[in-house]
């Protein structure tokens, strides 16, 4: 009977994927196997066997590959060590299932690493944990909800004012928040920007359920919303409210 060597990878793959795309394939393939725990020195050593048992005589580079995708699976929180074992052994950890189980894993992985960053103290705890938890329309929504309230405080206004009306009036060439030192032109741009982005990504949130199927324009919309917030803070230097 002749023994086939299946390696977790081909040379192919090693070599031309993304490291990323490459150690999603190695994700996979770790899922699909029967043991729960994966040693790095022996991934390679398999892979290694394989390549030698199927004739590939240059597979240096792939295997380096491979070690370079197991590193990266580890140093983003998809492996992790077995607590109760060696240092080396370890397993999937949920958030690897949950990267395993979404339509683009990597895709998902950079979007939350857009957010790995100093957020506005405004919105820091409760959107990153939004997010993380998946809850991409809650955290979109929450970051330009307190655009709005940061809004509403520096101009003054009532409770009752509120979306793209309420910015276009704190914004608008006799409005609260209207820098005098700019170009009209400009002035005009500041408070478009600021009534497009409620108007888009704010106000459809608070009257029907919108989905974010990309956790990537999410992202994108907190660190838009991260922005604006940032933009308020010198707006309330210079009326000196800060």
């Amino acid at each position: 009977m002749q023994i086939t060597y299946t390696p977790p990878a081909s040379v192919e793959e090693a070599l031309n994927l993304p490291v990323d795309r490459l150690a999603l394939v190695l994700l996979k393939r770790f899922a699909a196997s029967t043991g729960g725990l994966f040693l790095r020195n022996s991934m390679i050593q398999g892979a290694k066997q394989a390549y030698a048992a199927n004739r590939v005589s240059d597979y240096a580079e792939a295997l380096r590959a491979l070690g370079e995708a197991f590193d990266w699976l580890r140093a983003h929180g998809l492996l992790a060590a077995d607590p109760e074992q060696s240092s080396e052994q370890c397993y999937i950890t949920r958030r690897g299932r949950e990267v395993l189980d979404a339509s683009d894993g990597p895709a998902l992985v950079h979007a939350e690493q857009r957010l790995n960053v100093d957020l506005h103290p405004r919105i820091a705890a409760t959107v990153r944990t939004q997010f993380l938890l998946g809850e991409y329309e809650l955290a979109a929504f929450a970051t330009l909800r307190e655009v709005e309230i940061r809004v509403r405080e520096l101009a003054g206004a009532s409770d009752s004012d509120i979306g793209v009306k309420l910015m276009q009036q704190a914004f608008g060439s006799q409005g609260p928040l209207a820098d005098p030192a700019l170009d009209p032109g400009e002035r005009d741009a500041l408070g478009a920007l600021f009534a497009g982005a409620i108007g888009v990504f704010k106000n459809p949130s608070s009257h029907r359920q919108v989905e974010y199927a990309d956790p990537t324009v999410a992202s994108e919309v907190v660190l838009f919303g991260d922005l604006l917030l940032r933009m308020l803070d010198r707006t309330a230097v210079r009326l000196g409210r800060a």
